[in-house]
């Protein structure tokens, strides 16, 4: 990592500034806002020079308002890395916004060694930093809330028992072959078994309802035996390469790298394998914690929410809290498929530490809807709690509490946060996370929460409404 100093503006730079070239209003006031709040860079900052020796020696790098700057820009207009490299590089403006403004723009790889030092920690940081700004600055009071969870995907094709075969299969192949060429004298005695795999594979995705009566076993357990043998043919070839002497050091930690790699996914095959033969074989039901749905994001998680046109999803449930101005106040990455009822308890705890009062109104769908829950509301002072009755018959009283208007205006706010859901699923670059692993996940969501947030501050800056905010009892 080079050393991140901060650059100088040139001749060209100020005589730009002179003729008036300006950002559009929304970017504008993004800027203004980040210029005035210098400490969430200093948070980024701490994630750029983690774990470096000398952080002030070496060739300049992304600075990092640099990098907090092209993170935002990259969710507000939904781009790849490349293309965000393209724009800033031929845009003026967008030069100006990421503070790069006649400096050389850097490859877009650059970026991504960039974004990849930041921690889900620092991002949450960051949030919770431009939510007490807001609230400092007047535009949020915190009296309305409204919840709701949506389901970002994991970046993996359908799962099936013997696609996730052929993964492994070709995936532990590609991976031997390479180490086959960094030993002196090869790999031996390993066979690439790929073109059988993807053969066997390929009947067993091709065969119709009737022919799987029949042909589906013999099938799957000839696929079970070819991937069990490149498995055991891939070990055999690790350990040989732990002997092998007489090569210098960096091709040495290459070598130990891919014999890790290679040893992870023949873990990963064997609950593959183990799985398929309880499921296929034996007809099993393997319960969803011991499942693998994908080798590649192991962090994967089945969930059911009973959509019709989705009935599964893969990826992870992520749960949203939203106030009246349409600030995401708060997040959370979850782990496995949790009913929804489970979030109104931390939700309030979490909102009364931000805005030292509970809010007013507490709005959202029957799923959120449990005795504890309603208890739970009135204990922590919720003034209206706006959830439908999951259920059961409902009592006069229920009947009339949900036909009054009050109820009705706060399921009128509460469809709100759909409107929110689907902005950053469509916009913000939600709807599926091509970076690989459970904490480029969390990043991604922390990013387009912020970029959400800014966006909303500098529309409510913009109109200067501010909202008059009580002083706490």
């Amino acid at each position: 990592m080079s050393r991140i100093l901060d650059p100088q503006f040139t001749f060209a730079d100020l005589e730009l500034k002179r003729q008036g070239v300006q950002l559009d209003p929304t970017l504008r006031g993004i800027a203004e806002f980040l210029d005035q709040h210098s400490a969430l860079a200093e948070k980024v900052r701490l994630d750029l020079v983690r774990g470096l020796k000398k952080p002030t020696t070496g060739r300049n790098g992304i600075t990092p308002s640099q990098t907090l700057r092209a993170l935002i820009l990259m969710r507000v207009k939904n781009w790849d890395y490349r293309e965000l490299r393209e724009r800033i590089n031929d845009g003026y403006t967008l030069r100006g916004f990421t503070d790069f403004d006649g400096h050389p723009v850097p490859k877009h790889d650059a970026f991504n060694r960039a974004f990849n030092r930041l921690t889900p920690q620092t991002l949450e940081a960051i949030n919770q930093a431009v939510i007490e700004a807001a609230v400092d600055l007047g535009l949020e009071d915190g009296k309305k809330l409204r919840v709701d969870t949506t389901v970002v995907e994991t970046n993996i094709h359908y799962p099936t028992d013997s696609t996730l075969l052929w993964d492994s299969v070709r995936t532990i192949t590609r991976l031997v072959e390479d180490l086959h060429r960094k030993l002196p004298q090869g790999v031996e005695g390993f066979t690439n078994r790929t073109r059988s795999a993807r053969r066997r594979m390929q009947e067993i995705e091709r065969m119709s309802a009737r022919e799987r009566q029949v042909q589906q076993q013999p099938k799957y357990r000839e696929l079970i035996r070819i991937t069990g043998q490149v498995v055991q043919n891939a070990r055999q070839a690790v350990e040989k390469a732990k002997e092998v002497t007489g090569i210098d050091v960096a091709a040495s930690v290459a070598i130990d790298q891919l014999r890790t790699e290679i040893a992870s996914y023949c873990d990963l095959a064997d609950r593959v394998i183990d799985q398929t033969r309880r499921r296929v074989i034996n007809g099993e039901e393997v319960p969803v914690d011991e499942k693998v749905y994908s080798i590649f994001e192991t962090h994967t998680d089945l969930i059911k929410r009973g959509k019709a046109r989705k009935p599964v999803e893969f990826g992870h449930k992520v749960f949203l809290a939203e106030s009246a101005q349409g600030l995401i106040t708060d997040y959370k990455v979850l782990d496995g498929n949790p009913a929804d009822s489970m979030h109104v308890g931390p939700s309030l705890e979490r909102h009364r530490k931000t805005f030292q009062q509970p809010p007013e109104v507490y709005a959202g769908d029957r799923g959120f809807d449990s005795v504890e829950n309603q208890e739970k509301c009135r204990e922590a002072g919720v003034g209206h709690i706006g959830i439908p009755q999951r259920g059961g018959t409902k009592t006069a009283e229920r009947k009339a509490f949900e036909r009054s208007p009050q109820f009705k205006k706060s399921q009128r706010f509460r469809v709100g946060i759909e409107g929110r859901i689907s902005v950053l699923i469509r916009g913000r670059g939600m709807r599926r996370c091509l970076a690989r692993g459970r904490e480029r996940f969390q990043v991604l969501v922390g990013a387009a929460v912020l970029t959400n947030n800014l966006m909303r501050i500098a529309e409510l800056l913009k109109d200067k409404k501010p909202v008059r905010r009580p002083k706490a009892a």
